[in-house]
């Protein structure tokens, strides 16, 4: 986002969810991700999923 110079407030609007929502997306604390979440993030950020998803092997 900071290399997009994207604000959350204004990301969260272009992708169509809560600045709430979106918090817990980028502190890793959601439980999960709809790929149309996923895609809209991907298209407003211009990047691919793995650059902003990353593998945790840890078990809650």
């Amino acid at each position: 986002m900071a290399m997009r110079k994207i604000k959350s407030k204004d990301l969260a609007v272009r992708i169509g969810i809560s600045e709430q929502n979106l918090s817990l997306l980028k502190t890793g604390k959601a439980k999960g991700i709809r790929f149309g979440t996923l895609e809209k993030t991907c298209r407003v950020l211009n990047c691919q999923s793995g650059d902003i998803l990353e593998y945790n092997d840890q078990k809650d």
